[in-house]
């Protein structure tokens, strides 16, 4: 879904949103909708970045990472954002949880 496997990130603080996910057998559009939404959030205020991995087992997992809980709100009820969401109860998800927390502390290695 990104061209990148880490996201650029600054200095915490700033929240991530957790979506963990079990896709149900078929597309039905799904990686379309992926993808825009990635260029879709991307535009939004206080958007930060973006990691994303999904298993052959089905289950995903992807991290949204924002400035503010106003800017994770803002994207939450987006219109074209909405839409996705409802598709994905409908006919993409056989599970997901959603999870918001901060970030208050950041290390790595870079390769």
């Amino acid at each position: 879904m990104t061209t990148e496997s880490f996201a650029r990130l600054p200095q915490p603080p700033y929240y991530a949103v957790i979506f963990s996910s079990r896709r149900r057998p078929g597309d039905l559009g799904y990686q379309q909708m992926a993808e825009r939404m990635v260029a879709l959030a991307a535009g939004q205020p206080g958007f930060l970045g973006i990691e994303s991995a999904r298993g052959e087992d089905s289950f995903g997992i992807t991290v949204s990472y924002w400035a503010s809980e106003a800017a994770i709100a803002a994207w939450r009820i987006h219109a074209e954002h909405r839409i996705a969401q409802e598709s994905g109860k409908a006919d993409w998800y056989a599970h997901y949880e959603v999870r918001i927390a901060c970030v208050e502390r950041a290390y790595g290695k870079r390769a």
